[in-house]
């Protein structure tokens, strides 16, 4: 045969899809198995005609996932995003919808045994270098996809795949705040940098002349804004401790405005260079929590429900992401205990995909089902 065959799930986690390895069947070098991931999405190309990639970030995903040899911890989850027209994948940033449908996965792969009628489990994100629980459905020990939870920005309705993030507090800069600051200026531009679990970026829509409140298609054709957002990015890499941010993913640049339909806060996410058609899933937990201190862009114009835990919706321009975040110190300096949210999956098909042995000659690698 003159391609090499790599077992592989196709996945939709929360509003993302990805194809879903083990870890044992990719090769252990990284830059090999990068190589072998951009041939299996067809990048780079603007269509990935030549992949099972959907020509769009939010579907050139991927999951590698492993049994975990962590004290008190089931699997480990190493999350890389594809790019579409250009030859890099990275693993600098995590993704929070892929991790949705990792449990499942791995249950379904022969990993791990399910319980019943919920599987529970602990996962340890490579990429943030922190660890969650993940809940799902079980019954019988096998995953449940049928369910009635809804999440914006995927048809239908699916089983509630519940995810309860723990120290993700400057998961990729050091700090909450990673220059100790709730607010900077950066190029005349009020803004406050945050990572919560995602490096991001919060700006006043109005700091630019815009109302946050534009279509995804009209931000997308702002070329005067989207080059201000990126002299922003690039001035602003070396504050959040990432060095050259030019070619990362990472920080996300993320508008924010008073809520409209009676969440927290209006957002219009970037990632990092064209609007989202959501939000994603640690980017909608750290501009929650941007919301939450005291003093920064999010602060002075988010709705907040009173209480703890708080739940807080993030609007986005297909709808809501609802976090659920429990607080405790200060408003200046708050300390995050847990921030938990709702995400569906759903296993879309498997089998094996194929690339050329010229990329990578492949070993002997057992069946996906479990036998």
């Amino acid at each position: 045969m003159s391609q090499t065959a790599i077992p592989c799930v196709m996945m939709r986690g929360g509003t993302s899809k990805g194809a879903y390895f083990r870890a044992e069947d990719l090769p252990a070098d990284p830059a090999v198995r990068d190589a072998v991931l951009l041939s299996v999405m067809g990048s780079p190309d603007d269509r990935q005609i030549d992949g099972v990639g959907g020509a769009n970030p939010l579907t050139s995903k991927v999951g590698v996932v492993s049994r975990s040899e962590r004290d008190g911890v089931d699997l480990e989850y190493l999350f890389v995003q594809v790019a579409v027209d250009e030859p890099r994948a990275t693993t600098l940033q995590n993704c929070g919808n892929i991790l949705a449908g990792v449990g499942q996965f791995a249950i379904e792969a022969g990993m791990i045994e399910g319980g019943d009628p919920e599987t529970t489990l602990r996962i340890y994100m490579a990429n943030s270098d922190s660890l969650c629980d993940v809940t799902f459905p079980s019954p019988d020990g096998q995953p449940q996809y049928d369910g009635e939870a809804r999440i914006d920005g995927v048809p239908g309705a699916a089983a509630p795949v519940m995810i309860n993030f723990l120290d993700m507090a400057g998961s990729l800069c050091g700090a909450l705040l990673p220059t100790g600051n709730a607010r900077d200026e950066v190029l005349g531009v009020p803004v406050t940098m945050i990572d919560n679990g995602m490096p991001v970026v919060c700006i006043n829509a109005g700091s630019l002349g815009r109302t946050g409140y534009e279509s995804r298609d009209e931000l997308n054709g702002d070329t005067r804004l989207k080059e201000r957002l990126e002299e922003i990015r690039l001035a602003i890499g070396g504050m959040m401790n990432l060095g050259d941010v030019a070619q990362k993913t990472v920080p996300k640049m993320t508008l924010v405005a008073p809520p409209q339909a009676g969440g927290a806060v209006c957002t219009r996410s970037f990632i990092p260079h064209d609007c989202h058609a959501a939000i994603g899933v640690f980017a909608a937990v750290s501009v929650a929590t941007a919301c939450a201190v005291e003093g920064s862009v999010a602060a002075e114009i988010a709705q907040l429900p009173e209480g703890s835990p708080k739940l807080m919706s993030v609007e986005h321009p297909t709808g809501e992401f609802s976090v659920e975040m429990e607080l405790e110190g200060p408003a200046a300096g708050p300390v995050i205990k847990r921030a938990a949210l709702l995400r569906t999956a759903r296993r879309l098909f498997e089998g094996s995909v194929l690339i050329p042995k010229s990329v990578w000659g492949g070993h002997q690698s057992r069946p996906l089902a479990a036998e």
